[in-house]
């Protein structure tokens, strides 16, 4: 059965971290595929947003 896991983190280090946190866990040939996206918003402020989704088989 094909499962996916979202990340969505405003710092790329924490998507980086809750990503090698998930990933430690399932078997590097049950990854199907793993997508990213980067969005940034300028306000008065830069705002960023690093997605992931992570295809995995259970």
């Amino acid at each position: 059965m094909l499962q996916v896991k979202m990340f969505d983190y405003e710092h790329e280090k924490d998507l980086e971290k809750q990503m090698n946190h998930f990933l430690r866990d399932i078997e590097e040939n049950k990854i199907m595929d793993i997508k990213y996206h980067v969005a940034a918003m300028a306000e008065d402020d830069q705002i960023y947003c690093f997605s992931a989704m992570v295809v995995y088989r259970k």
